[in-house]
This record gives C-alpha cells, structure tokens and sequence, in this order.
C-alpha cells in the first residue's frame, strides 16, 4: 500500500522553508504578531507596517508591555486564556478586532500570538450613523409634534413617507370608535399600529384583547371569541367562561388574521358587531357588550369577496377605515432605526456598545425581507446570540442571508474588500442622508405653515439662523410655501 494522504501532507510540511512560511504570513491581511513570555516582540508580519504605519524592523526585539501597556495581548500572557475582543492601540491611534492565543510548551505558557485587524473605518462609520440617528431621532419627535402624533405611536419607528402617512391617518381615526381595518403582509407590525390606536383612544385605560383567528382551531374558535356556560359541551369547564368580547367590554377588540375565519364563524361574528350583544354557547342571558373593533390581514380580501370566501356586509362592517402598512422592501430608508431598536433590545442592562459592519449593512440593503420587521428582528437576535465582540459581521448572520460563494473566497476578492466596504459605506450613509433630509423639509415646511408664512416666527421656532434658514429653502425647493402659494 502507497502511503496515507496524511503521512504524504506531513512529509511535505517538513521539507518546507522556514522562508516559505514568511512568506505566506506576509500575504495575509491581517496583522501576525508573536511575543515571547516577556512580550518581547519576535515576529511580526507586513501587514504590521502596512496597518499600523510602523517598518517592521523597529519592533522586532522591543517589549510590547513598554509599546502598548494597554494591548489585548499582553492580557492573553496573563491569563493563559485565548479570546477575540475589539481593542484601541493608543500608540498609532486605530481601532482594532483581533484574536489573541497563548503559546505553552508542557503546560507553561512561553509566549502569545496576536491576530487583528484595523477597523477604524467602520468604527468612524458606525459613529457617524449613530450621530445622524440621534439627529433623525429629535428631527421625528419635533414632526410627530407637528403632525399631531400622539406619544404612543413612538412605538413604531420610520420615517418613510408612506408609513408617516398611514401613522397620521391612524391618528386620526384613533380617538373616533370607528372599526379599523389594518392591511399588510406578515411581519409587518399590524399588532403594533392597533396597540398604538388603542392606546391613543378614549379607551386606553380600559382592555385590548387580542385574538389571532388563524391560530385557534375552528371548532374552538366560537368558544373562545363568545364564552359558554357550564355544560354547554363535554370538557366545558365548572362556571363556564368568559369570551374575548366579554373580555373586551369597555375596551377594544383586536381580530388579527380576519381572513383565516370561516364563512359560518364570519356570520356569527357579523351578527354579534351589527347588535352589539351575545349569547355564550349553551347560555340564554343576553350580554350588552361596549366594544370597538380593530381587524387585520395579510390576505386580498377584495378577491375574497369575489371568490365569495368573505362576506361582503362584514367586510364593510369592518372596513370603515382602512389602512395599509407598506412592507420592509418599500420602506428600506427605515432599516437603520429599526436595526438600532432591535440591538438596544437584545443588549438589554448590559450598555455594550454594538455595532454592524458595512458588508452586513450592505446585505440588509440588498435583501428583500419577505418576512418583514418580525424577520429582521429575528435576525439581529440571532447575531446578537451568535457575536463574539462588539461588531455584528457576515459571519453571525443567520446561513441564508451569507453570500453562497463564502468558502470560496479568491484572493481577488480579498484585494477588493476595501473597495466594497467603501462603496457599502457610501450606499449607506447615502439612504440615511435622504432620510434625514425628509424629515428636516417636513419640519421647515410645518414650521413655515405652523407661523402663518411669518418668516420670523417660523426661524424663532425653528432654532436655526436666518442663513441656515434660507439654504434650507433654496435646498429642499419650498419657496413656493414660504410665499403661501402651496
């Protein structure tokens, strides 16, 4: 027998250079640095001069202890212990992300191999955009004001035109007891828009009973929305029970999935909205019941009408208001805000600054989201479990969502990286920027219509000079609005 492809590998290791192996060290983009027990400094690669600026020749044989007493490294000396952390090197002034392991020979521990990377860049881009988001924030809290935007509507984050539309619509409808019909795909956030229009209404204070007509069996489903008595069936509980609508009474009703319910049930429901009263199953008291109604749906109920699977009077039973929420792939100027809710969520007490690096930016871009708000949240919860420092990268992302060709990477493609991590930075930075203006135009223009076209008052209540001022009218076009002619 010829020998086993191991024993070939390891025989041809051995015949290997000493300068071979530089020289493959060398190729790398990411910094190598070896130190022995003393964290003298006994390698270091060409990214190391590339990277922090310094020839390679003026490190070798200096302590790094006296370099960078602060370095990740001489931590992973102390303890023994191999981690990947973020770092700051004070002596060049960058930002880094490496990985640090020791060295040990029969237990003890003879030196450290430190592996990092710059990322200054992306550092300085995540600033940039937490900055650009503080700004948006207080720009979005002095439009709410001047749309009228009740508190409880914060809750939902954007500032898509579109969906400012819908949101100002619901504030409208939200304090009348009209029944609301909420459409949009799954994800979308129905159950959060009906949550905001309760609590914007006369009847906060009393309850929201949500039901999910999708999720309950059809057989139980009667049961659950209208109670029963004792005995009404086999199993049916000592005392009876109360329904949601009982539940509900004083408060508000939400019906998520309307389109999932039965054309029998559809009746029963219809009968029970136009008379405002109900009997539990096996029951002959009749309940007075105070409700409003708030229904959802991801389905074409106008198709449904004409495939007679809805019924028409429950359909304008419900439909007195309606309103559509855009889905994710036609609001994606909301991706940032909604990405930096969700990691303020999943961080939780613990103040960790997180951040997403440019290339997952770039994917969330590019991706269509058919699962909506509730798949992009569950994707950063998903890195956020999956990270190992404080940058959300490629890697962390749930499978799907990584580029197909990642265990085949090309060299070419690691010669451009820098380029791609620029032109996502620059898309990126791009869609914030037009969000932010958007929001600032409407703003001027709310204050130049607010002030009665009184330029004065409209600068006094904006809080920006007369310069500043009129480069923003000349900028976002609204003359004709300072001159009353819109």
């Amino acid at each position: 027998m010829g020998k086993q492809p191991y024993a070939i590998t390891m025989d041809f290791i051995e015949k290997w250079d000493q300068n071979l192996l530089f020289e493959i060290l060398d190729n790398l983009h990411d910094v190598v640095l070896v130190l022995d027990s003393n964290t003298t400094i006994i390698y270091a690669n060409e990214a190391y001069a590339s990277i922090l600026g310094i020839p390679v020749c003026k490190v070798i044989g200096r302590r790094l202890d006296t370099i960078e007493p602060e370095a990740l490294a001489i931590e992973c000396l102390r303890t023994g212990q191999a981690f990947r952390a973020p770092g700051y090197i004070a002596s060049v002034g960058i930002e880094v992300i490496g990985h640090m392991f020791p060295l040990k020979k029969e237990q003890a521990i003879i030196g450290c191999v430190a592996i990092f990377k710059n990322i200054s860049e992306q550092v300085a881009l995540s600033n940039e955009l937490q900055r650009t988001k503080e700004v948006a924030d207080y720009l979005r809290e002095q439009l709410d004001q001047r749309e009228g935007l009740p508190a409880s509507f914060g809750e939902y984050i954007g500032q898509n035109p579109r969906l400012r539309d819908v949101l100002k619509l619901a504030a409208k409808v939200a304090p009348a007891e009209s029944s609301v019909l909420i459409r949009g795909e799954s994800g979308v956030g129905k159950g959060v828009l009906a949550t905001a229009i309760h609590n914007s209404s006369k009847r906060k204070d009393k309850a929201l009973i949500k039901v999910n007509c999708a999720a309950i069996p059809e057989n139980l489903l009667e049961s659950e929305l209208f109670g029963y008595e004792e005995g009404a069936f086999s199993g049916a509980r000592k005392g009876g029970k109360m329904g949601k609508f009982e539940m509900a009474h004083g408060g508000t009703l939400f019906l998520d999935e309307i389109g999932d319910m039965s054309m029998a049930m559809q009746a029963k429901l219809l009968q029970v909205l136009q008379e405002r009263e109900l009997e539990r199953l096996g029951g002959t008291k009749t309940i007075q019941l105070d409700i409003r109604v708030i229904a959802a749906t991801n389905r074409n109920l106008e198709k449904m009408l004409e495939e007679g699977s809805f019924r028409t009077d429950l359909y304008y039973r419900l439909n007195i208001v309606s309103l559509f929420i855009p889905p994710l792939n036609e609001r994606k100027d909301d991706i940032f805000c909604l990405v930096q809710k969700f990691i303020a969520k999943f961080a939780g007490h613990t103040q960790e600054k997180i951040t997403l690096s440019p290339d997952v930016m770039h994917i969330f871009y590019s991706y269509e989201w058919p699962g909506n708000i509730r798949e992009l949240q569950n994707v950063i919860e998903h890195a956020n479990i999956l990270r190992d420092g404080s940058i959300i990268e490629v890697r962390h992302l749930p499978a799907y969502l990584q580029p197909i060709d990642k265990k085949n990477k090309s060299h070419h493609k690691d010669e451009n990286r820098h380029k791609k991590v620029l032109l996502s930075a620059h898309c990126f930075k791009d869609a914030v920027k037009s969000t932010v203006d958007k929001v600032e135009r409407e703003l001027i223009k709310a204050a130049i219509v607010n002030c009665n076209y009184n330029r004065s008052a409209a600068i006094k209540q904006l809080g920006i000079s007369r310069k500043a001022f009129y480069n923003k009218v000349h900028r976002f076009n609204l003359q004709d609005e300072l001159d009353g002619n819109n």
